[in-house]
């Protein structure tokens, strides 16, 4: 990591703390231009998804995460560390090839908040350096800058005192401090350094309104920014007790915002309110929200007016307990954890520590000092601080971004800020708050029983089948110290319901979750279940239903009760659904908003030939379709019933200790007569040659989807085919047409092999380019996909896809979503689950000769749907 981004940029410079980051991928000391993103293909590591980097502001970070299985991928990841301290080349035919590349990365960002964000930032920042330098640049700079100046930035800020490296995993620190010793102890400081300064940020001495509208905005939005103020990072115990307190005025302040979007009449769609880090240093109060039909006005009442009763008259002792108690639970399975922490997250930390100065006295002593430290916070002393934090008259920025339409009056400047001094004015009460118990069923259910146990060894599962027919298969494991996993799948969801019930029955999930269970609403369950890790949600979809449930160890009792409380007592509140369809309509009326969301929908639409049964972007009229009381009969229709579930519980528990528990809150359900096998819709794609263009938007910017598609006979060896194919074309397209030609920035292809509602296959080419280039895209896309059809893929790119392939699956191995996630498919799909231990016999299975034949089969250059995105036609 270096701490140069963006904000050390010369004028001839902007873009190119960004540009350096490219460059470092580009040829280097010990890597020529394409050899190291080879190599490390080679070892496992995909471009993109594992291999990358970010420039910020502040820093520029590069992330390496290397295979240690062999002692050379570690020794050569720190040689690659190594050459982007101080070994990059710059040569000047890598530098013009990656102008095009960077170029299409800022296209990509352009549009309504792109464009809005332009008139904002210098506002926001209060005219600090910060606003004239984003990372991304200036286009024209990128353009025309010439190689030098690049070189200038890397020489002046690629330096040893500002740099750090970090090195978590799977090696000795001895070693690691050796091979960083070797590989940068070499490096120099220039003999006189440029001054790193940080930017400073001007205090706001007055009020400031900005309202900013753009016809391709997707929503209404609200930001009161009020003063940035210099933030420094807490090292002492009194520091870390003050941001404890901090935390629970924010969880607590948070749980009251959230109260409000709950009303019949809902004053925002979403709100938050609260202190968030602005930029390296700096911090501020803010308060958002995303605007329902009412507008501005009575979101800034709602939310002004609450913040204002917070610091007048403080919070309530229960709602401090319930924080406390949350607050506490989450630093304790941090510390349960302690031994099976991604490494990841120890970079993230570390990172934060150089770059910001984040103490890092790590989780034993955090959960130490949180058991110590909390329970002697008072009341008055969050009180105290939180009139301390929100602001009452400071001078404050408030902004509207919206949609321009004529529908929708500008709102006048001068009224939103005197909107918000009239609310802050109101004359309030205090906030009561009804006590809660802390158990959510007094009573269990009268249990059922476990009629047979099976173990099989191999996968180290217990399988119970319960008294009412259900199948609960458990999966005990040491992948993580304090987490469970639960998922229930059967056949049936949305399918089983007519054409004229389709809205009621895709809404249904949602609908009967925003109105809780039992007595409680989602609001009070949350207040019951603080300091608890649980939650537990079902879901209808298309051709199958299912059953969710998470967490702690200490904590499976409960969610296995609020799941039976969800499927035996849904709750109906005709308030919180008339809430929920005001919110949905308000942001359907905005959901075609935006190009990428008409190109979207037009590609859902001509690839299925305008299917009731293929879900679109959400219109206004959707929702006069969703009838409350037809909603609560799908619901207990489907989940009524525990006929046919079958159960997976994976993650840290006793099999022991949990069959009791299965047999009274699994096997105490109904098993009513109920179908359980799906319908097949008959959504099927169009055949032949279908070509469409969408013209919308004012960037000039273009995307291009190609979709095949069509019957296709399903195995998991054929499915591995397909996706491997898929994984070598990506290698090419990013290749040939980023890296050779320039004309991409990100996209590639994305397909599913597919055994239900039949046997089927989608492949998906996504190419986001310019509009003068979308011809060649295709046409070099349509050239690299022929390429694999007539010669294979080329020597190296299957073996750089297996090798990927296995290094995720061994980590995938010991991770407790993976399992569920595969025991639930294999179950749908009617697939031995033993084949998980397989994998990679069916990767090592894969040969040149199956990725050429599964081109040939699936890419028909006689049956494809190519939707186009073009900007609008200018008058």
């Amino acid at each position: 990591m270096v701490k140069a981004g963006s904000i050390l940029e010369d004028e001839d410079q902007l873009g190119l703390a960004h540009f350096t980051e490219h460059m470092a991928f580009n040829g280097s000391t010990n890597f020529k231009r394409h050899e190291l993103v080879s190599y490390l293909q080679s070892i496992g590591i995909k471009f993109g998804a594992d291999l990358n980097a970010y420039t910020g502001f502040d820093e520029t970070v590069y992330i390496l995460p290397i295979p240690t299985d062999k002692r050379e991928n570690i020794e050569k990841g720190f040689l690659v560390l190594q050459d982007w301290a101080q070994g990059v080349k710059f040569n000047d035919a890598d530098i013009e090839s990656e102008r095009g590349i960077v170029l299409e990365e800022l296209r990509l960002g352009k549009g309504a908040n792109d464009r809005m964000n332009k008139l904002l930032l210098p506002r926001m920042f209060n005219g600090s350096r910060y606003a004239e330098r984003l990372p991304i640049g200036k286009a024209e700079v990128l353009r025309s800058f010439k190689p030098d100046a690049i070189r200038r930035f890397y020489k002046d800020w690629y330096r040893p005192d500002l740099m750090a490296v970090i090195a978590v995993g799977d090696i000795e620190p001895a070693d690691a401090e050796k091979l960083i010793q070797q590989h940068f102890g070499q490096l120099r400081n220039p003999e006189l350094p440029r001054p790193r300064i940080y930017a400073e940020i001007p205090e706001r001495t007055k009020s400031d309104v900005l309202v900013l509208r753009d016809r391709e905005a997707s929503a209404n939005m609200l930001l009161i920014r009020y003063p940035i103020v210099p933030q420094t990072e807490s090292t002492t115990l009194l520091g870390y007790r003050s941001d404890l307190i901090e935390q629970l005025s924010g969880m607590m302040l948070s749980a009251r915002m959230a109260e409000l979007t709950q009303r019949a009449d809902p004053p925002f769609i979403q709100g938050s309110s609260g202190m968030s880090k602005v930029v390296r240093g700096y911090r501020s109060f803010n308060v958002t929200a995303m605007l329902g039909k009412g507008g501005a006005t009575p979101a800034i009442n709602a939310l002004v007016q609450e913040n204002e009763r917070a610091r007048q008259f403080g919070f309530t002792a229960s709602e401090l307990e319930r924080a406390k108690r949350s607050l506490l639970r989450n630093v304790e399975r941090g510390y349960n954890e302690r031994d099976k922490s991604d490494s990841r997250m120890y970079a993230s930390e570390y990172l934060r520590n150089f770059l910001e100065g984040e103490a890092i006295p790590g989780i034993e002593n955090e959960y130490r000092y949180a058991n110590q430290l909390l329970p002697g916070i008072t009341l008055d002393e969050v009180n105290a601080a939180v009139r301390k934090a929100i602001p009452a008259e400071d001078a404050k920025l408030v902004v509207y971004m919206g949609v321009d339409s004529p529908e929708v009056p500008a709102p006048v400047p001068a009224e939103l800020l005197a909107a918000v001094d009239a609310a802050r004015k109101t004359t309030l009460t205090a906030r009561e708050d009804k006590a809660y118990g802390t158990k959510l069923m007094e009573e269990p259910p009268k249990a059922g029983k476990i009629v047979s146990e099976t173990a099989n060894k191999q996968l180290g599962t217990t399988e119970l089948l319960l008294g009412n027919g259900v199948r609960v298969v458990l999966k005990p494991t040491d992948f993580r110290n304090d987490q469970v996993l639960l998922g229930a799948v059967r056949l049936g969801g949305q399918s089983l319901f007519d054409d004229k019930d389709i809205f009621n029955a895709r809404y249904t999930s949602a609908v009967m979750a925003l109105m809780g269970t039992m007595d409680y609403s989602p609001l009070d369950l949350q207040k019951i279940l603080a300091g608890r890790s649980v939650n537990a949600a079902v879901s209808l979809s298309g051709i199958s239903e299912a059953l969710g449930g998470t967490s702690g160890s200490a904590d499976i009792e409960t969610m296995l009760q609020l799941l039976y409380a969800r499927l035996m007592h849904p709750r109906v509140d005709a308030a919180l659904f008339e809430s929920f369809l005001a919110k949905q309509r308000d942001v359907a009326k905005n959901s075609l908003a935006r190009p990428e969301a008409v190109f979207a929908d037009t590609v859902a639409a001509t690839l299925f030939n305008n299917h009731p049964r293929v879900p679109r972007a959400p219109r206004v009229e959707d929702f006069d379709k969703v009838q409350l009381d037809r909603v609560v009969e799908i619901y207990r229709e489907r989940f009524g019933s525990g006929k046919d579930w079958t159960v997976f519980m994976v993650g840290s528990f006793d099999v022991e200790k949990v069959k009791p528990l299965i047999a009274t809150y699994i096997g105490s359900l109904p098993a009513g007569d109920i179908v359980t096998a799906f319908r097949d819709p008959g959504v099927r794609p169009v055949r032949g040659v279908v070509k469409k263009e969408v013209r919308r938007g004012r960037e000039a910017k273009s995307n291009i989807s190609i979709t095949f598609a069509g019957d296709a006979a399903y195995s998991q060896q054929e499915q591995v085919k397909l996706q491997a194919m898929l994984e070598v074309l990506n290698i090419k397209l990013t290749e040939v047409l980023r890296e050779q030609m320039g004309l991409i920035y990100g996209g590639g292809s994305q397909g599913t092999l597919s055994k239900l509602p039949y046997g089927n296959y989608a492949i998906t080419l996504s190419l986001p380019c310019g509009p003068e280039n979308v011809e060649k895209v295709i046409a070099a896309a349509f050239a690299e996909i022929r390429k694999l059809q007539a010669q294979g893929p080329e020597a190296g790119d299957l073996e750089k896809v297996k090798q990927n392939w296995n290094t995720n699956h061994r980590r995938s191995m010991r991770e407790n979503g993976y399992w569920l996630n595969y025991f639930q498919g294999a179950y749908l799909n009617g697939i031995a689950p033993e084949t998980i231990l397989q994998y990679g016999e069916r990767v090592d299975a894969v040969k040149a000769a199956d990725i050429k034949a599964a081109a040939g089969r699936y890419f028909d250059f006689e049956n494809y749907v190519q939707v186009v995105l073009y900007p609008e036609t200018q008058p």
